[in-house]
């Protein structure tokens, strides 16, 4: 079974993370930021991804904290569901659109962090949310997934359809990469013989 549970604690955010690889899309998030919640859900229902998120964070200061160590955390949990990667695709891709807005996101289970991240925001804040730290969750879930991941927000005006599309559009590419290749017969991808 492709399942992890991890937890991180810090002296400045307790997190609890449960995933499954291969589940339906449910998810029970209580990370205690509102519009991260939101996002996380739509990782979970895009990527078929159960996903469960408990989070108690320093949010008196800002929730630049809470964001980044449930990226980071979601991406320990990530390398250890998918353990050796044996027999998956390895590569995802996907286009999303919402209304005027276009977000394309490219992943590659490679075994190597790295981001590009080009999201040219059109305004700082989505309600109460700081649109910088979305930059800031997806750095901390490439440096411990290990994946290299382009996200690319292509058009759009309002901010919360680019950040929508952008986290829709990446639960869409990690299931394309993490879905099992019945070519494959169990083989890692790659030429290596690991990743």
């Amino acid at each position: 079974m492709r399942q992890a549970d991890v937890t991180r604690n810090t002296s400045e955010t307790k997190i609890q993370i449960t995933i499954n690889l291969d589940g339906t899309g449910k998810a029970e998030l209580a990370s205690g930021v509102p519009f991260l919640d939101h996002m996380l859900d739509q990782i979970a229902r895009h990527g078929m991804i159960d996903l469960k998120v408990v989070a108690n964070g320093d949010t008196h200061i800002d929730d630049h904290h809470t964001v980044e160590d449930v990226g980071i955390t979601l991406g320990q949990a990530f390398a250890k569901a998918v353990g050796d990667k044996a027999g998956i695709t390895r590569y995802g891709h996907s286009y999303v659109p919402l209304d005027e807005t276009l977000s394309r996101v490219v992943i590659d289970f490679s075994g190597r962090p790295g981001l590009e991240f080009n999201v040219p925001f059109t305004r700082a804040r989505v309600g109460d949310f700081d649109v910088d730290l979305s930059i800031e969750f997806f750095r901390g879930f490439v440096n411990h997934a290990g994946v290299t991941l382009h996200i690319d927000n292509l058009r759009g005006i309002n901010a919360h359809h680019q950040i929508e599309t952008v986290f829709k559009a990446f639960g869409r590419a990690l299931r394309m990469a993490l879905e099992i290749d019945p070519r494959a017969s169990g083989a890692v991808p790659s030429t290596k013989g690991s990743l």
